[in-house]
């Protein structure tokens, strides 16, 4: 598990420090502020490599480069090795004519796997079992892919070998879906369980239908979801959320079953370590679907392995993904849990860690330090009741055509159960409008 990363004169703050708790992290902040920044930062800590470093296609994941008038520039950062009582720390500084960060050679030290999904549908894997290298003449050889990098429609058609021309790192997910299906095997099994755990309800479960075709000029077999109204939908029809979650799904199966089996041939035991990264795990989302997708990771983890220690990092904008942490999130135990907040503060990016609190509403979320709105109504709305409030401020002397004016407007705008409407009809009252 990562336990720390500070950065000094990297990214929109002079210095960046976070202290991880070891089982689930958040990371809240406006647009900007160095959220995405922070995942990249993560995932090349844990393996050395930028994202768009190993996939070339990717347009996110790009190499961090330090701020031109910053004294000093270093990314360090410390987490744990194979065994718990043995933590690996590193001090990386810029090396400006290679345009690089310096690092200690070999292969990264970090024992588990590292799953790294980015806003954008992007995946990426680094596996201990199959990511590594060797050191000679004091220069890393990486006659092994240095991770397993998606852009989004790599994750549905396959991953070219980098190594071997007519050779692929990955079938992907319609060929395995197709095979694993057809064979009825472990990972198809495995891929039914987690795609269970994600779904929005357990009223609206995803599971796989039949194979189907869509044209006589395409001769796959396509797998398909068999939606709630009892349809087959093939999967390259369904909403953007549900090729998300399946996506994210099979890249989870294909992940875990690959490291299993190249563990098995180097005669090693599977990693029983995950270090989960996620950003923007809320996208394209139903509200009910955001209500739940966080809490059910937990248990995807388990029916993974549930022997593995699992680490969850994620960014979100949303406050039902925080409202929904209110039962998961470890108050008692400090080290267990973490949030994270990015602020604007006075032109700049400042990061805090938070101390938790259940808020209850999701309105309340809105307006915590998580979100930071001014209120939870829309901005036109929340302007015509500041109007109204200032007509019933003591000293103001409003005349009857204004107040009913602004009642006229409050009409339109407020549900007739809205829970301004006692205070209004009271200063109505006072004012002999409202009999």
């Amino acid at each position: 598990m990562i336990k720390n990363l500070k950065l000094t004169g990297v990214g929109p703050a002079p210095t960046m420090e976070l202290e991880f708790g070891e089982r689930l992290n958040i990371i809240t902040g406006d647009n900007g502020l160095g959220k995405s920044f922070l995942l990249d930062t993560i995932w090349w800590a844990l393996t050395r490599k930028w994202p768009s470093e190993v996939n070339k296609s990717l347009v996110s994941g790009k190499k961090a480069r330090p701020q031109s008038n910053a004294e000093n520039k270093s990314i360090e950062f410390l987490f744990d090795g194979k065994t718990p009582d043995k933590a690996e720390s590193y001090e990386s500084s810029w090396l400006p004519r290679e345009e690089a960060w310096s690092g200690r050679p070999g292969r990264p030290a970090n024992p588990g796997l590292v799953l790294y999904a980015m806003s954008d549908g992007s995946f990426a894997v680094w596996d201990p079992a199959r990511n590594y290298w060797k050191t000679q003449n004091r220069i890393d050889v990486q006659d092994r892919p240095p991770a397993y990098v998606f852009a989004p429609a790599q994750i549905w058609d396959g991953l070219p070998s980098t190594i071997k021309s007519d050779e692929s790192f990955c079938e992907g997910l319609i060929r395995d879906w197709r095979a694993w299906q057809g064979e009825k095997n472990e990972s198809f099994e495995l891929l039914k369980h987690v795609l269970k755990e994600l779904s929005p309800s357990a009223g609206e479960p995803l599971e796989p239908g039949e194979l189907t075709r869509i044209s006589k000029d395409d001769a796959r077999d396509l797998p398909t979801i068999r939606m709630p109204y009892q349809q087959d939908v093939p999967i390259i029809h369904a909403s953007a959320g549900m090729r998300r979650i399946i996506a994210l799904a099979y890249c989870l199966v294909w992940a875990w079953q690959e490291h299993k089996e190249a563990a098995k041939l180097n005669e090693e035991e599977p990693a029983n370590q995950i270090i989960f990264l996620i950003d923007e795990i809320e996208a394209h989302l139903h509200p009910t679907w955001q209500s739940s997708i966080l809490p059910a990771m937990s248990k995807v983890f388990e029916v993974l392995n549930a022997q593995a220690k699992t680490q969850l990092i994620t960014v979100t904008h949303s406050p039902l993904v925080m409202a929904s942490l209110e039962p998961e999130f470890d108050l008692s135990e400090s080290s267990k849990d973490a949030w994270f907040d990015l602020n604007l503060e006075d032109g700049k990016a400042v990061l805090s860690k938070l101390d938790f609190e259940k808020h209850g509403d999701i309105s309340n979320w809105l307006t915590s330090e998580a979100f930071d709105q001014p209120t939870s109504r829309a901005r036109k709305t929340q302007k015509l009741l500041d109007d109204a409030l200032e007509l019933t401020k003591e000293g103001a002397s409003p005349n009857k055509a204004e107040i009913l004016e602004i009642e006229q407007k409050l009409a339109t705008a407020l549900s007739p159960l809205d829970k301004f409407w006692p205070l209004w009809n009271y200063f109505c009252e006072k004012k002999g409008l409202h009999s």
